[in-house]
């Protein structure tokens, strides 16, 4: 096996662990958001310091997946960090322009529901996937 094919390989094994990695931490936020949501509801009867104490476990797990997303980010190849930073540049161009103009449309009453932060991350998420499979498609 040449010099090449090791650093493939290798970099392909640090790729699969930085992205177990990631999916762990994001497991672990996901679960602790639950937690923090239904707990109060379900589990402890609207304890206050239970739910600050879920709440805080939540953010630490939070800043966990972030710390493990750029660990993941920079192990990847030149090709895969350039779709990453296009598809997250247009998530965040679309929320912060889409997401005002539904605060905007909340604010001044046009829309007959309040606006909820639920759908701004369904956006960010839908539209972070379709950045994704453009890029991939783009470059491939």
């Amino acid at each position: 096996m040449n010099n090449a094919e090791t650093h493939r390989e290798t970099r392909a094994v640090r790729t699969r662990r930085n992205t177990v990695r990631l999916a762990v931490w994001t497991l672990a936020w996901l679960l602790s958001l639950a937690l923090a949501v239904f707990g109060p509801r379900f589990a402890w009867d609207s304890n206050v310091a239970l739910t600050v104490m879920a709440i805080v476990l939540n953010v630490a797990a939070g800043f966990g997946m972030i710390l493990a997303n750029i660990r993941h980010l920079k192990g990847l190849d030149e090709l895969q960090q350039k779709i990453q930073l296009e598809a997250m540049g247009f998530a965040l161009g679309v929320a912060v322009v889409l997401g005002l103009a539904y605060s905007a449309l909340d604010i001044t009453d046009v829309m007959p529901f309040d606006a909820e932060i639920s759908n701004l991350v369904i956006l960010i998420g839908l539209t972070y996937f379709a950045g994704v499979l453009v890029g991939q498609r783009r470059y491939a």
